[in-house]
C-alpha cells in the first residue's frame, strides 16, 4: 500500500486569526503559526513570488490536521459564488465528530457559524449538521447516538 495516512487539508484564508478562533473554538488545538516564503515553498506549490502566514492546527490526541494559510503575495483567488452550495464540483466540506452538535453549534455561532440547513437525526446512528463558518468554510458535525 502507498498511503500511509492523509495528514492535512489546506485552507486558503483572509482573515488568518478568525479562522484560527473558530477552529479553537471547535475543539482543535493550534499548533504553530510561522511565515512561509522562499524558492523551495515556490516550487513546491507552483506559485512564484509567494509570501504567507500559515497556521496549522490538530485534533486533540488523534491524527489529522487542518492547515491554514493566509497569502500575502500574490493576492489570493476568489471563487465565485463565495457561499457556494454543497453541490459546486471541489472541495467542499471537513467533517468532525463532536460529543454535543448542538453544543458545539452553540459555540460557533459567535465565530461567525450558520446552519447550512437543519440539524437532522440518520436513524439511530448520528446527529448531523453542516455549518458555514467564517469565509465560508462548510464544517460538518457529527455526533455519534449509539
Amino acid at each position: 500500500m502507498s498511503i500511509r495516512r492523509m495528514d492535512n487539508v489546506l485552507i486558503v484564508v483572509e482573515d488568518l486569526d478568525a479562522v484560527i478562533a473558530f477552529f479553537v473554538e471547535l475543539g482543535m488545538e493550534l499548533e504553530g503559526r510561522f511565515p512561509l516564503e522562499g524558492r523551495w515553498a515556490e516550487r513546491v506549490i507552483g506559485v512564484d513570488d509567494v509570501r504567507q502566514d500559515v497556521a496549522m492546527l490538530r485534533v486533540p490526541g488523534a491524527p489529522g490536521r487542518v492547515e491554514l494559510a493566509r497569502f500575502h503575495r500574490p493576492a489570493p483567488v476568489v471563487p465565485e459564488p463565495q457561499a457556494a452550495p454543497s453541490n459546486t464540483l471541489g472541495l467542499r466540506r471537513i467533517m468532525f465528530a463532536v460529543d454535543d452538535l448542538h453544543d458545539t453549534v452553540a459555540r460557533l455561532r459567535p465565530h461567525g457559524a450558520e446552519l447550512v440547513g437543519t440539524i437532522e437525526r440518520f436513524e439511530d446512528t448520528f446527529l448531523l449538521a453542516y455549518v458555514r463558518g467564517p469565509e465560508g468554510i462548510i464544517v460538518g458535525l457529527a455526533e455519534d447516538l449509539a
